[in-house]
């Protein structure tokens, strides 16, 4: 199985979405809502959208894991990526987070459901460098190639460079921090909606990183693995075609399945040989989202991916060996005293 895509995903039904004001300053993929629509409308809209790609995800054969959430004091909720991500070995991360009014997006229920259900080794949490204006969104500022072991990182408030060298250190991935910016200069907010990277396939839009060297070299860190890069317009990144995921599903007879999950804008606006480029590794599972895209981020950033070991179910029956060494099983051993 893939290192780079999660068998399984978190998605948070969120019943009071909302654009957040609070993030649309340095946001400009972020939209006002239209005129005429009920702060009930949307969030009824955007339930049923969410739903959709709940509904999506399952009919590909992978786990989806849904928390409700009714609060209505946070209203980007439904991007559960930015305070939380995980990784193989048993390894989960939270994160510091750029607005005050999404810091309470942080749920232990979801953390005791991934102790209970997965092989979680350590939770390592940096939410505690809130207080000293230090953010970095999770795998909204980062966007990790999980087996070449890289973080590409676009500079911004969102995405402190101190931070990420810190999570580097801790999680064992290389730093590769550049500027991204689009046609009036303005930085990228997120990584991940210009950049999404696959096990074979990576996608990016390498014109939005003016220095042409370091442009180069995340060209060259990118395909270094023989990975082909489909490159995307400033257009495309508006219609959301950057933030896209890997995802690794089961076929009805359980064979393994990799879809690429996008919302259907994205999708529409790709050209032919892009969505050839793409198709050759994984399936595109596209699904319309417009309600949620009016908050500035799309089907990648409602994803918190689960890159861990479930738990057995079951604990298997005792083989000839365990047998011999408890032929006395009047007797304490080893695991008595545990479990005492």
């Amino acid at each position: 199985m893939s290192a780079q895509a999660p068998h399984a995903v978190i998605l948070i039904r969120a019943e009071r979405f909302l654009p957040n004001p609070a993030t649309a300053a340095d946001n400009a993929f972020q939209r006002d809502v239209p005129d005429g629509q009920s702060d009930n409308a949307v969030s009824t809209t955007a339930l049923a959208e969410m739903d959709a790609l709940a509904d999506a995800l399952r009919a590909a054969g992978v786990r989806v894991h849904v928390f409700a959430d009714e609060d209505h004091t946070r209203p980007d909720s439904v991007f559960p990526n930015n305070w939380l991500s995980t990784h193989a070995g048993g390894y989960v991360a939270v994160y510091p987070m750029y607005a005050s009014n999404r810091r309470h997006e942080r749920r232990t229920d979801v953390l005791e459901m991934l102790k209970s259900e997965y092989r979680v080794q350590t939770i390592v949490d940096y939410s505690g460098l809130e207080p000293d204006g230090i953010f970095l969104e999770g795998t909204g500022a980062m966007v990790l190639d999980h087996v070449s072991r890289v973080a590409y990182t676009a500079r911004s408030h969102r995405a402190d460079i101190a931070v990420l060298e810190r999570f580097c250190t801790d999680f064992n991935y290389e730093p590769m921090a550049f500027d991204a910016v689009d046609s009036d200069g303005v930085p990228v907010y997120h990584t991940n909606v210009i950049a999404c990277i696959g096990t074979d396939v990576a996608m990016i839009a390498l014109d939005m990183i003016p220095d042409e060297v370091r442009r180069e070299q995340v060209r060259e860190r990118l395909s270094v693995n023989g990975r082909r890069i489909v490159e995307l317009s400033e257009d495309q990144i508006r219609e959301f075609a950057g933030n896209a995921v890997e995802l690794c599903g089961r076929t009805a007879d359980g064979k393994r399945r990799y879809i690429m999950a996008m919302s259907a804008r994205a999708r529409r606006s790709l050209r032919p040989e892009q969505v050839a480029a793409i198709e050759e590794s994984c399936e595109i599972v596209a699904v319309d989202i417009p309600t949620i895209e009016l908050a500035g981020g799309s089907v990648r950033c409602m994803i918190a991916g689960v890159h861990l070991d479930r738990r057995r179910v079951a604990e298997p029956e005792p083989n000839d060996t365990v047998e011999a060494i408890d032929e006395n099983a009047g007797t304490i051993d080893g695991q008595d005293l545990v479990d005492a």
